[in-house]
């Protein structure tokens, strides 16, 4: 099939974009509804979020197969899909996640969808957007320098142990120099030297408590529960000893809102929260989801990475802390990736391999698999591609037939909404026929370890989980503190179904290994990391910032 010119489509959205107020309107939302930023993003304010629409409304989650580095398209599909629930007739907003300025001008690029399925206007939203990334920083980084102000301070002391500090500072960059550092020196007058270092925002657990909280009094109680470090003497510090929540909350009191936008076919979206799905959970706002589920009969949302981290966080820890109950999952899954985890190098993604893709049909399979462990059958769904044979899309048809799933092919890329009609058609009636019957993974109240162990081997296959000594002694402490009956928020690789990047496929009579643990007790789920996983990313060798430009009149290029 053949792709439009992306300058085709960056025409269109300059031609097509329509003021908010009017994308609003769709809704039935006023312009007093609205906290204007320019002409085309809005503020959602809390109460406009309607209990009993919501439980009318049906929440549809887009995952994914194991991806390639470059994605499989899960953003894209959920807002062509968008526009295609639209064009026969179903009121659908699409709720996504805030993109990180890391991944913009590292190697992933934005998170705005792709070709005639993007929400606009993209370089907003791929940039500083309402402020809402910035807003997080400033928050965490608020309590960072209340932290080392009390180790300074002689009057107002709690006696922390500096070198027990468990929290960092962030900015939204991909900056590796910075994951390990040394502050406070130059003498006395500059605070007590110690080690500490930065993560990127999106590791941040202040947007795990924004993505987590239901309201704003829930989010001040979540900020002043999270855990900085001990007291010399062994005690616990939380930020509420700082006297820190209120303080961070007034930084969120505008970040809080959901942010309004529009598809390029002038349908609302609300875009709202940016956690990464390898270390953390990896959906928007619970509070976004809600605000669509109250203005819209559909919603279509995404979960980050392959459903073995960002479907699985979402049914497991976001679904079961909101109440919340999908009534479908579109699975994506590309040609180009079913080679790769056939075999195929970079180079030969775009090359026709039936022989690949069917061996490569076994990550597809398995996440088929997982899904329906949580008592929903999901409908797979082919990304395309130009290169995808008419051979290879019947053998992963007839094959997901066989498993009792529907395949439907989808081009949102190239058609936008008219692309995405026919997938959008069989999901209504994957919604009408009501047969979802979600139910969680796992209980919350299990041990920390068979929790663990539920999704090690269920969802990812291995034969067992090994901890280190570290790790136990950790799991110890975190039931001595109470927090043994939190969900499991796995820090993985995203690579491959285990925790070895190099393991593609469905890899079988492997083991995984938990090195140590974090826990976010605000936002309110422990972390277990599996591997070397880093919440500082560094840059490529060749970043993608590198191919961006600006004109005189400010008209951007090379973002995307």
């Amino acid at each position: 099939m053949e792709k439009k010119h992306l300058s085709d489509i960056a025409i269109a959205q300059a031609a097509d974009i329509k003021h908010i107020n009017s994308i609003a309107a769709k809704i039935g939302l006023s312009e007093d509804d609205l906290e204007h930023y320019g002409k085309y993003k809005a503020k959602l304010p809390l109460r406009l979020i309607n209990q009993a629409k919501i439980e009318k409304s049906n929440l549809i989650l887009v995952t994914a197969m194991t991806p390639t580095p470059a994605g499989e398209g899960k953003t894209t599909t959920s807002i062509g899909l968008t526009e295609g629930l639209n064009k026969i007739g179903k009121k659908t907003i699409v709720v996504l996640r805030e993109p990180s300025l890391g991944p913009v001008f590292g190697i992933k690029g934005g998170a705005a969808g792709g070709g005639y399925s993007q929400v606009i206007p993209m370089e907003d939203i791929n940039l500083h957007f309402t402020g809402d990334f910035s807003a997080i920083e400033k928050a965490n980084n608020l309590l960072s320098a209340l932290l080392d102000n009390n180790i300074q301070s002689r009057s107002n002391n709690l006696n922390i142990d500096p070198r027990t500090i468990a929290w960092k500072r962030v900015m939204d960059m991909n900056d590796r120099a910075l994951r390990q550092i040394t502050i406070g020196l130059g003498g006395t007058a500059n605070g007590i030297p110690r080690e500490d270092g930065f993560n990127i925002t999106p590791a941040s657990e202040v947007m795990a408590i924004l993505c987590m909280a239901v309201s704003f009094a829930d989010l001040k109680k979540r900020l002043g529960d999270i855990f900085v470090g001990y007291t010399f003497d062994k005690q616990p510090v939380f930020a509420r000893d700082l006297k820190a929540e209120n303080a961070m909350a007034i930084l969120l009191k505008d970040a809080i809102q959901p942010n309004l936008v529009q598809t390029l076919e002038g349908n609302p979206a609300i875009i709202h929260g940016g956690p990464f799905a390898n270390i953390a959970q990896g959906t928007n706002t619970i509070i976004a989801t809600k605000m669509g589920l109250s203005l819209a009969d559909y919603v279509v949302t995404e979960a980050g990475f392959g459903a073995d981290l960002g479907a699985e966080k979402f049914l497991d820890i976001k679904c079961v802390s909101a109440g919340l109950k999908p009534k479908a999952v579109v699975l994506v899954a590309t040609i180009r990736a079913l080679r790769h985890h056939g075999g195929a190098k970079p180079e030969e993604y775009n090359t026709p391999s039936v022989e690949r893709v069917e061996k490569g049909f076994a990550n597809l399979a398995k996440h088929i698999e997982n899904i329906k462990k949580f008592g929903i059958s999901p409908l797979v769904t082919i990304n395309a591609f130009p290169s995808d044979t008419e051979e290879e899309v019947k053998f992963i048809q007839q094959h997901c037939e066989a498993m009792g799933v529907q395949a439907v092919v989808a081009d949102g890329w190239a058609d936008g909404g008219a692309g995405m009609t026919n997938l959008a058609e069989a999901l209504v009636k994957v919604v009408e026929a009501d047969e979802s019957n979600f139910k969680p993974l796992y209980d919350w109240k299990s041990p920390i370890r068979e929790k663990i162990e539920t999704i090690a081997k269920e969802i990812y296959g291995a034969d067992k989980v090994d901890f280190s000594k570290k790790a136990q002694l950790q799991m110890n402490k975190m039931e001595k503190l109470g927090f043994g009956e939190f969900p499991i928020c796995m820090a993985k690789t995203q690579k491959s179904l285990s925790d070895n990047e190099f393991l593609r496929g469905r890899p079988t009579n492997f083991d995984v290994g938990v090195r140590e643990f974090e826990f976010a007790a605000g936002a309110g789920f422990i972390i277990p990391i599996l591997g070397q996983m880093m919440r500082m990313p560094g840059l490529p060798a060749v970043p993608a910032s590198e191919g961006m430009s600006i004109d005189d009149d400010g008209v951007i290029s090379g973002l995307s």
